[in-house]
């Protein structure tokens, strides 16, 4: 391994990130054939296949897996090092592009575009429709970043936890349930107003109602949380919404929070982003902004309704 040529270390990489032959010469502009040798080298020095054919792609080696871990922050530095790009926030006039659904574009988008102005006024930010797809966008480079509930385990994303989403109990103050939490019985009693970005009308609370051999009825849905909200300061809708989406809402006395009478998991909220985009620090810079956000909002993100 001393005497190893660095470039097939960042061959490896690529290959590893793109989990293909051709996309791994395309981002390192190298020819197909090059990059098929470079392979060739790679085996006869780790004495391992690395990587063996899955239907149309190639898959690693249990090896390769291993030693990409052991190896990918070594090259990462050497790339940030020898990088030329550069980004400075209050001259650049880039676009960059976030997935998330409507729900995080409330709690997110007034303090980053603030940020904006201050620190790069000629930067633009557009928020890209989030259903389920961040897998998707991430990979064919529609987005550079997803900020929501994210589950995808793809080997060329990075995901960072950013806070659990707990559910509560929301309806306008003149409700007939909000001047106490209600029962498990008044809960699934109730009409409900539900959330759903697909229109499929299953959900965790429905699971959890149906542990107890209830269900409720789901009297209205919508596929925004905003136009969730409006409605339930208009109506007798009842609706279980993640508390730091409505808690303006709560803070101004427009809507009331009760606690849930059964048991629903929080939804993980993760920032994501494509490792093709780990070293552009135009990315870094945005992602920075999210975290620095995320964290000032920490005390309600960590409230328990």
């Amino acid at each position: 391994m001393a005497k190893l040529d660095i470039n097939l270390l960042v061959i490896f990489d690529a290959i590893m990130a793109e989990q293909s032959v051709t996309a791994a010469a395309d981002r390192l502009a190298l020819t197909q054939p090059s990059v098929s040798k470079a392979i060739s080298r790679m085996r006869y020095a780790w004495k391992d296949p690395l990587f063996v054919r899955d239907g149309r792609g190639i898959k690693p080696t249990p090896r390769a897996e291993v030693l990409w871990q052991e190896v990918r922050p070594a090259i990462q530095t050497l790339v940030d090092a020898t990088s030329e790009q550069r980004f400075d926030p209050a001259s650049s006039e880039r676009t960059f592009r976030i997935a998330l659904t409507d729900g995080m574009s409330r709690m997110l988008w007034l303090p980053l575009r603030q940020r904006i102005e201050q620190q790069a006024p000629k930067v633009n930010l557009y928020a890209m429709p989030f259903r389920g797809n961040g897998e998707s966008l991430l990979v064919d480079a529609e987005v550079d970043l997803v900020v929501d509930y994210y589950e995808s385990q793809n080997r060329k994303i990075v995901r960072q936890h950013l806070f659990d989403n707990r559910f509560t109990c929301l309806m306008r103050p003149a409700h007939p349930l909000a001047q106490t939490a209600p029962s498990l019985e008044a809960l699934a009693g109730a009409e409900h107003l539900m959330v759903s970005l697909s229109g499929n009308t299953g959900s965790v609370v429905c699971s959890a109602l149906a542990k107890h051999q209830m269900q409720r009825r789901i009297a209205m849905t919508v596929n925004s949380f905003a136009a969730a909200i409006d409605l339930i300061k208009q109506t007798d809708l009842l609706c279980v919404l993640p508390y730091p989406v409505a808690y303006h809402d709560i803070a101004a006395g427009d809507l009331i929070s009760q606690p849930l009478p059964l048991d629903v998991p929080p939804a993980p909220i993760s920032l994501a982003y494509h490792i093709r985009s780990e070293a552009d620090p135009g990315v870094r810079w945005l992602r920075q902004q999210v975290l620095e956000i995320i964290e000032a909002m920490r005390p309600v993100l960590n409230y328990v309704p």
